[in-house]
């Protein structure tokens, strides 16, 4: 697995206090949130990166099956 690279991201409080509402309603951090709507915006435009791994899995591991 690549190393993910941090990025510092200054923007005007009332849009980060949107964004994490809207993060909270879809019971995502705002991390991943960002990250889902950089790639959609990517995508749209025909910008997304051919090299670009999907989105990682995050939350709880699936239950073990007996």
């Amino acid at each position: 697995m690549t190393a993910r690279r941090q990025v510092l991201l200054r923007m005007d409080p009332a849009i980060h206090d949107a964004l994490t509402r809207w993060a909270d309603d879809e019971l995502r951090s705002l991390n991943a949130h960002v990250e889902l709507l950089l790639r959609r915006a990517l995508t749209e435009a025909g910008r997304m990166p051919k090299k670009a791994g999907p989105l990682p899995r995050r939350g709880r591991p699936p239950a073990a099956r007996d």
